[in-house]
């Protein structure tokens, strides 16, 4: 039940955009989420609405325009292991299309509890 959002800054093409929500919708059913459970947003912003450091924390290459933050709210449960490879998947496929250097994906992992997840109807089909 992820819900995934991309922010990037505005000028990016749907492919690029297309290539990235696949490349995390992969990773995430490689991981068990069910392939028709798909809820993706792009947020599109301007420079002065997405501003980020170039380099932190480590960063071997600065970041630039085609930086890119993904947030994947999922419900409580899965374990660092899981976690570790949906990143690793995300970036191994991030790198192979669109070609995002992984220097330039932050991703961020959300977690709520089941209850709070209503599909439809008003419907916890989880509790």
């Amino acid at each position: 039940m992820p819900l995934v959002t991309l922010t990037i800054r505005n000028g990016k093409t749907a492919s690029f955009k297309s290539s990235v929500l696949d490349a995390v919708h992969r990773a995430l059913v490689a991981s068990g989420v069910p392939e028709t459970d798909r809820f993706h947003r792009v947020l599109e912003l301007e420079g002065d609405d997405f501003r980020y450091d170039p380099a932190y924390p480590d960063l071997s290459s600065p970041r630039t325009d085609d930086f890119v933050l993904i947030e994947i709210l999922l419900s409580v449960g899965r374990s660092v292991k899981v976690k570790k490879k949906i990143l690793a998947d995300i970036i191994e496929g991030i790198a192979h299309a669109p070609g995002l250097d992984p220097e330039q994906v932050m991703v961020v992992f959300k977690e709520t509890a089941w209850e709070n997840w209503s599909f439809a109807g008003g419907r916890q089909i989880h509790v």
